[in-house]
């Protein structure tokens, strides 16, 4: 087992790691910018290091600064968070090179993972269904009207090097497609710096699965049952659960094996998401492979009582898996609410500020993962996610009544947040039912077009 961890990110997930850190008697290394010299996750490291200043790209994206920060405090391993370096193959290299351990998959496994083509080809190989899509790269209009001809309309057009719901366009026809051909390479290019595009049939009224995959560095790959992700705004995500209302044992079995021979197919290792789209006569497709530690993976915890970032770093170092799925023993539900400093009322518009009153939520069948306290001043330079409220019961039912107590005694003032919207959604008689797609949130805030994605993870 390691003997220091440095922490190569910021906010609740950063302090979620310290915490399996010091519960594993790991000392801990927080890193830190200028602007989150404040912040809840330094006062709990056994160490902290200034890495650089506010924007990201000088500090939480910068790749020299956190690997000498590891360097000059003795850390032997790096644990990524999810977001900023996580799943940058460059990050997992740099950190090899320099005697350190990277708590995730392989240089390989990222690189695979972010290019959707060759993914989808590596899952063509073993079997695992994807959604009919063009072979490789769509190099211009024309190739894309033929090729949109074959597979038939609605499509979507998506960046190679895509995420976080990103470099995406939908198209319902040929004249959309000339339109939005264009200026999806263009945006490809600006935000990923690679131009490849490609198309696959879009899929109507789809679920958004995923799958808990658990591989060690010896050839075991497992699963630890589905999430269901449905509930997202622009793909991103907002409300999560597990398991999903929609799966019956049988799909779940089948969807859990395909997962794992995606898995095995790249021989991935340490912890990771299989994703798929259900349709809504059950048939299922492979989206991608997110190879990192979830925002939402506490649904996963509280469900089969597995502490997931205790298990990256064992397995990072070395740990061989001696149990799977059919040996846990499942009897909760649990849902999780991303808790964002937006406002739905005014197109989510961020909400900054510094926090006067903060009243947490507690009681049975409630876990609160967040870095807020009262006085805190959030820094403008980052995501809007400030907290995620999860609570889980021996039923949905049950869960749905604790999120609901829950939501109604989280105060955060004067920070404007989703609470409001999340309070709509679970007192809606459709969600209780377990009714919904992923255009589902559009009935309670309109689809702005002009806002900008934030990456997801």
């Amino acid at each position: 087992m390691f003997s220091k961890i440095l922490v190569a990110n910021r906010g609740e997930i950063a302090l979620r790691v310290i915490r399996a850190c010091k519960e594993a008697d790991i000392k801990s290394i927080a890193v830190y910018s200028e602007a989150d010299s404040e912040s809840l996750h330094l006062q709990l490291a056994d160490e902290t290091v200034c890495i650089g200043p506010g924007p990201s790209a000088k500090s939480y994206l910068n790749i020299d600064a956190i690997v000498q920060a590891a360097k000059d405090t003795g850390a032997d391993a790096v644990h990524p968070g999810y977001g900023y370096l996580a799943e940058k193959a460059e990050f997992a290299i740099a950190c090899a090179e320099n005697g350190l351990v990277f708590i995730g998959p392989t240089p390989e496994n990222l690189s695979m993972a972010g290019d959707k083509i060759a993914g989808k080809r590596a899952m063509v190989a073993a079997d695992v269904p994807v959604i009919p899509s063009s072979p490789g790269g769509i190099p211009d209009i024309e190739a894309a009207k033929t090729f949109c001809k074959e597979i038939g309309y609605p499509v979507m057009i998506k960046a190679s090097a895509g995420g976080g719901g990103r470099g995406i366009r939908i198209c319902q026809n040929e004249e959309e497609l000339a339109e939005e051909f264009p200026v999806a390479r263009m945006e490809a290019k600006v935000a990923f710096a690679n131009d490849e595009i490609f198309i696959e049939r879009f899929i109507t009224q789809p679920r958004h699965i995923e799958f808990q995959i658990l591989a060690d560095q010896h050839g075991n790959v497992i699963h630890l049952g589905e999430r269901e992700c449905t509930i997202q705004r622009r793909y991103q995500k907002l409300i999560e659960e597990a398991p999903s209302p929609a799966l019956t044992p049988e799909l779940r079995k089948s969807m859990g094996d395909a997962a794992i021979r995606a898995a095995k197919a790249i021989n991935y290792v340490n912890a990771g998401t299989v994703e798929f789209l259900l349709d809504p006569n059950g048939n299922f497709f492979f989206i991608e492979i997110n190879s990192r530690i979830q925002v939402e993976h506490p649904v996963t915890e509280l469900t089969t009582g597995i502490d997931l970032v205790r298990e990256q770093i064992e397995l990072a170092a070395g740990k061989r898996l001696d149990y799977d799925y059919d040996s846990l023993t499942i009897n909760t539900w649990a849902i999780e609410c991303r808790i964002n400093a937006e406002d739905p009322e005014r197109g989510f518009m961020p909400s900054p500020g510094t926090i006067k009153t903060y009243r947490p939520p507690g009681g049975i069948g409630v876990r609160l993962d967040t870095h807020l306290y009262e006085g805190y001043e959030l820094p403008i330079f980052y995501d809007s996610m400030v907290a995620k409220l999860i609570s889980y019961s021996s039923t949905r039912e049950g869960a749905i009544r604790i999120m609901k107590r829950a939501l109604a005694e989280f105060k955060v003032t004067p920070l404007k947040t989703t609470i409001p919207l999340y309070l709509q959604v679970m007192n809606d008689p459709d969600f209780q039912a377990g009714n919904f797609d992923t255009s589902y949130i559009g009935r309670f805030v309109p689809d702005d077009e002009d806002d900008d994605d934030d990456e997801d993870d």
